[in-house]
């Protein structure tokens, strides 16, 4: 059963397992930028909090309000926010515009 704390929690360590996110992805010490960073963290800790939740992965490292546990699956979740952000843009470049010239004259 999630609980209300847990998501907090999840939400926390969110920003903070962005910003590692991001700066791995870039290879940079500014990553996607603050805000950038913070919100694929915090939908990063959310998706890898219910990945964990849902395949029922307990690494058993205590149950401290804040756990590694909670850290590496916000880590993960956002890694898997950033993958799918790359494949989301890299598909999205590769629609065919029309020229600006086709446009219909009336």
């Amino acid at each position: 059963m999630l609980l209300a704390g847990k998501i907090v929690v999840w939400l926390l360590v969110g920003a903070f397992a962005g910003t590692l996110a991001g700066r791995l992805v870039t290879l940079s010490k500014e990553g996607y930028g603050h805000w950038t960073n913070f919100a694929i963290g915090i939908v990063g800790a959310l998706v890898g909090g219910l990945i964990f939740w849902l395949f029922s992965i307990d690494l058993g490292l205590g149950e401290l309000k804040v756990t590694f546990e909670d850290l590496l699956s916000a880590f993960v979740g956002s890694l898997v926010c950033v993958f799918a952000w790359w494949i989301y843009e890299k598909n999205a470049s590769k629609t065919p515009t029309a020229p600006a010239d086709s446009k219909l004259k009336l």
